[in-house]
């Protein structure tokens, strides 16, 4: 059998997952010049981009234009698009074995950790990624429901996804109506009764993870006040001496806003937002009915740890909140793959620099590979996964060069394009994509807004002429 990696027989690559680290890993081997390489992509959605589509928030229209450089990778003659196709259901780890010389997973992380904590699970409580896939049309979130007749919010998480979240729920609904927000999420944040948002840290402003043009966002909300209370974003002695050491300017500037907004009074907008630092949750209340009415606070102290980082520590002062609808945004983590070796502590694929590891030998496992948040854990922002993926990339060509790859039993794209017509005869091509992205545009278009969003797989079959 000819070795892979020529016109004539290139090297197959399977990469499972569409998000922006699929597409990253694609690039990087479409632009090898030693070797020859077919790229096939598969999502058990119908439609690509991951959470560039369905995570980043609908009033940052600016980061989704990212979209633009996948539409040239995916314009590659030897890139093809399988969405709808769901691994381990559709097509199998040994069916890519069979057609494949190496096999990625860019599955992302997919499930938010949870807090431990009593009555997490009463009514009116969420994970944040549920209302974030909600609000941004996910075929799997399309019924979610949301108890917005409530008056007060918390957002438990000081990320920039907690952020979004706050600024999704005090955003007006003419702010709303300019974006890409799927129909059904704009209809009932138009009725939202919220009138209170709590975001909440457990830690200082030194520490919080969101990003400054995110927090800088919060204090420009056309229908909302922005409430910061001094005291808890004045540095404690040893954040003061961690911020000087490391002069790093995004977190000066970071504390420096924070303690702005401290001094700003209130404008009398309909909305407030209060961002509190120093506080963790420790419990639920609810009523008789079992929905969430209160949640318990207790404030914290930091201190160091033996490696110098800061870690909270509860103190015996506790508040109450009266909140009716809880957001958690504590971390995320990966979810395990069939037949995937997996590290449950860690919530990734047991991987070394991309190479998937068998779990009893620590070996790598032949021709599987992994890149993104599955990979290295929820970490950084979309342009993090770049390098993270040319990692992977190089792994993949290194193990290519000493001739380590599977060696599939039918290793042309017609086989495995066959494959998936049997398994998954309404699969959705990348030309498929095309149409409909250009339909839901014209459908924006004709509301003044960036898209309209088809949000239902059955949809968008039907707007497929399926």
């Amino acid at each position: 059998m000819a070795e892979p990696g020529t016109q004539a027989h290139p090297l197959r690559v399977a990469i499972i997952g569409a998000g922006p680290t699929g597409y990253y890993v694609a690039d990087h081997l479409l632009r090898q010049d030693r070797v020859v390489v077919e790229v096939d992509v598969y999502d058990r959605l119908p439609t690509p981009y991951g959470l560039v589509r369905l995570g980043v928030a609908p009033d940052h229209q600016k980061i989704k234009s990212v979209t633009a450089q996948f539409d040239k990778v995916a314009a590659h003659p030897r890139f093809r698009f399988f969405g709808g196709v769901e691994f381990g259901k559709d097509v199998t780890l040994a069916d890519l074995r069979a057609h494949y010389h190496q096999i990625v997973y860019c599955t992302g992380a997919q499930t938010d950790r949870r807090m431990g904590i009593p009555g997490e699970d009463l009514r009116g409580s969420h994970p944040a990624t549920e209302f974030v896939a909600w609000y941004n049309g996910h075929p799997d979130y399309r019924d979610s429901e949301f108890d917005l007749s409530v008056e007060c919010a918390a957002v438990v998480g000081v990320g920039n996804v907690a952020v979004d979240v706050a600024r999704i729920l005090c955003r007006t609904p003419e702010e709303l109506a300019t974006t890409d927000i799927a129909d059904d999420a704009l209809e009932a944040l138009a009725r939202s009764r919220i009138r209170e948002v709590y975001l909440l840290g457990r830690r200082g402003p030194a520490q919080a993870a969101f990003t400054n043009p995110e927090i800088k966002e919060l204090g420009e909300l056309a229908g909302a006040d922005i409430e910061v209370r001094p005291d808890e974003v004045e540095l404690d002695p040893l954040s003061r001496a961690a911020v000087e050491r490391s002069q790093d300017r995004a977190t000066l500037k970071k504390v420096e806003i924070l303690q702005g907004y401290a001094l700003r009074p209130a404008t009398g907008k309909p909305r407030r937002l209060s961002v509190r630092f120093l506080v963790s949750p420790v419990e639920l209340v609810g009523d008789a009915s079992g929905r969430v009415v209160k949640l318990r606070l207790v404030r914290n102290e930091l201190v160091a740890t033996p490696t110098g980082a800061l870690q909270p520590r509860p103190t015996n002062r506790f508040e109450e909140l009266p909140v009716g609808l809880v957001f958690r945004s504590v971390g995320y983590r990966g979810v395990p793959l069939p037949g995937v070796p997996f590290n449950e502590s860690w919530g990734v694929i047991l991987n070394d620099k991309g190479r998937v590891l068998d779990p009893d030998t620590k070996q790598p496992v032949l021709g599987e590979y992994t890149a993104g948040w599955i990979k290295r854990g929820p970490t950084g922002v979309i342009g993090t996964n770049k390098p993270d993926a040319a990692e992977t990339v190089q792994c993949m060509v290194e193990d290519w060069a000493q001739g380590a790859v599977l060696r599939p039993s039918r290793p042309d794209a017609a086989s495995a394009e066959a494959l998936v017509r049997q398994r998954r005869p309404n699969y959705v091509s990348y030309q498929d994509w095309l149409r409909l992205n250009e339909l839901e545009i014209a459908r924006g278009r004709a509301q003044g807004r960036p898209r309209v969003k088809f949000t239902r797989v059955e949809e968008i079959l039907a707007a497929l002429g399926r």
